[in-house]
């Protein structure tokens, strides 16, 4: 997409009569970069929704998080942040090696309650990779290190194409809770277990 909108952008404009409320939008609060305020904005959060597909168009939205700054701006065109082994399955980066087209979804639920669209291309990028990084911050190499008794598999690279705000007028104000956040653990019951009863249901559907 640009700043003037996709093809698909352009006819939903069209068929819903809201091409000028758009326009005004793509110039007044859609960049191509990142400004300060969003890269301080990412900063501080803990979380971000992430949007791939394959080559085949299959979708996939996943979540990531981890402790504020675990999304790291390098720069106002580079954002980076590590993936783990999670459940083995890798979904989005196996998304990202066949398509690099990338959405992340930022949201505050405690403060301002407002979210942060970036939309770009990503890449994966080895530990030593990023180490190798000639402009990468020393925080960078402190989180490549184990966490949990984990370590990053991979690092993603997302060169930045849009950057803008998601408005707050929808989204909830919620309260932190204390939580112990058991990172990198394998016990089941930490996890959630087997908490939609899926591993007695058949693999295929019964509709």
């Amino acid at each position: 997409m640009t700043q003037q909108g996709s093809p698909g952008e352009r006819r939903a404009q069209a068929r819903f009569g809201t091409a000028d409320r758009a326009d005004q939008f793509y110039n007044s609060q859609m960049l191509a970069y990142l400004n300060p305020h969003m890269r301080e904005f990412i900063a501080r959060q803990e979380m971000v929704y992430i949007a791939t597909a394959g080559t085949d168009g299959a979708c996939d939205c996943s979540l990531r998080s981890g402790p504020p700054g675990f999304v790291q701006a390098l720069d106002d065109k580079t954002l980076v942040y590590p993936e783990y082994r999670g459940n083995g399955v890798f979904a989005s980066v196996g998304n990202i090696l066949e398509n690099p087209r990338i959405g992340l979804l930022f949201v505050d639920y405690f403060q301002s309650t407002v979210g942060l669209h970036v939309n770009g291309t990503a890449r994966v990028l080895s530990n030593d990779d990023i180490l190798s990084l000639p402009d990468g911050p020393a925080s960078l190499a402190e989180a490549t290190k184990q966490r949990g008794g984990r370590r990053p598999e991979c690092w993603i690279a997302v060169e930045v194409e849009e950057a803008y705000i998601h408005c707050s007028k929808h989204v909830p104000l919620l309260a932190k809770r204390d939580k112990h956040l058991a990172w990198g653990t394998d016990d089941e019951a930490a996890k959630g277990g087997d908490y939609f009863k899926a591993k007695s249901e058949s693999r295929c559907s019964t509709t």
